[in-house]
């Protein structure tokens, strides 16, 4: 900590449900702040700034637009909130920690990022690749679209002039435990380049090896963005989201990834998204993101 003072967490909720077809992930920053997150962090020695959630709209008010990428309008006014706080919080040296909220925030936080400081690195923990388009998308979730959209790929329609596109350099992203891909997302994937670890290449690897990998992958100008969707953890052990896939990181093997990223001191920013209450156990999921967000800033064991 330089010159004595402590590390600042900003945290910035962004309860959004309009990026998915399933109700309940907009209480995913009031689940993962009655899981303790603030006191989790305390302990950890930061000091915890929380702007509570910005503003979003609901689907009952909203009309759909286009059903391609449904929504998109009111999204993209969301994720301009969320650039806007992610500036000012990482423009006085603070770590933005942004709380989804569906996977569709993810080009606020991005976007953010890259109006600050160029266009940056991304390591994307999640079992989809999110990288369809309007035209590849079967569902029009925008959720499936955002780092295609951070990457420029999913067309004019997702420009704004709160953040540049492409908000991230494809040579510098990672994907880390997919295990369901659509057949355009593999065709793009290919195209574009990006470093993907499937779970099966995490198996093959194993995770140790798999992250230092893909955290050398994503380092480079700009920035480095961590966006743990919860899925990415077998349903299991995290219960309570949108689109689960069985398979998916172990409980252990989660806590080692993210102690890695600590480990790196790579990391400039965090997301975690996908945490849906209605679906979860006991705000098990919740509880369970809490603990990994310690990890990734720093929680040790010894």
């Amino acid at each position: 900590m330089e010159g004595g003072r402590k590390r600042e967490v900003a945290v910035i909720g962004a309860a959004l449900d309009l990026g998915q077809g399933r109700r309940g992930v907009d209480m995913g920053p009031s689940a993962i702040r009655y899981a303790g997150l603030e006191e989790r962090l305390v302990g950890l020695g930061y000091v915890v700034r929380d702007h509570g959630n910005v503003e979003t709209a609901v689907p009952e008010a909203t009309t759909v637009q286009d059903e391609r990428a449904r929504f998109l309008p009111e999204i993209k006014e969301t994720c301009a909130r969320i650039a806007a706080k992610v500036v000012e919080e990482a423009s006085n040296g603070a770590v933005p920690l942004v709380l989804g909220g569906d996977h569709s925030v993810a080009l606020g936080t991005l976007g953010g990022l890259a109006s600050l400081r160029g266009a940056g690195g991304v390591l994307w923990v999640d079992a989809h690749s999110d990288i369809n388009t309007p035209d590849t998308s079967p569902s029009g979730n925008v959720h499936g679209m955002s780092l295609a959209a951070a990457l420029g790929l999913a067309g004019d329609a997702f420009a704004s002039d709160a953040w540049p596109l492409p908000a991230v350099d494809p040579r510098h992203v990672a994907l880390i435990g997919l295990r369901q891909a659509d057949d355009g997302e593999r065709a793009l994937l290919r195209e574009v380049g990006v470093r993907v670890f499937t779970m099966s290449e995490l198996d093959r690897i194993g995770v140790e090896r798999a992250i230092r990998e893909a955290l050398d992958h994503v380092s480079g100008p700009g920035f480095v963005h961590v966006s743990l969707d919860m899925d990415a953890l077998d349903p299991e052990v995290a219960p309570g989201v949108g689109t689960p896939v069985r398979g998916g990181l172990t409980y252990r093997e989660a806590h080692l990834a993210m102690e890695l990223i600590a480990e790196s001191e790579l990391a400039d920013s965090l997301e975690v998204v996908e945490v849906n209450p209605i679906l979860d156990r006991e705000n098990t999921t919740a509880e369970t993101a809490v603990e990994l967000v310690a990890s990734a800033l720093g929680k040790t064991i010894f």
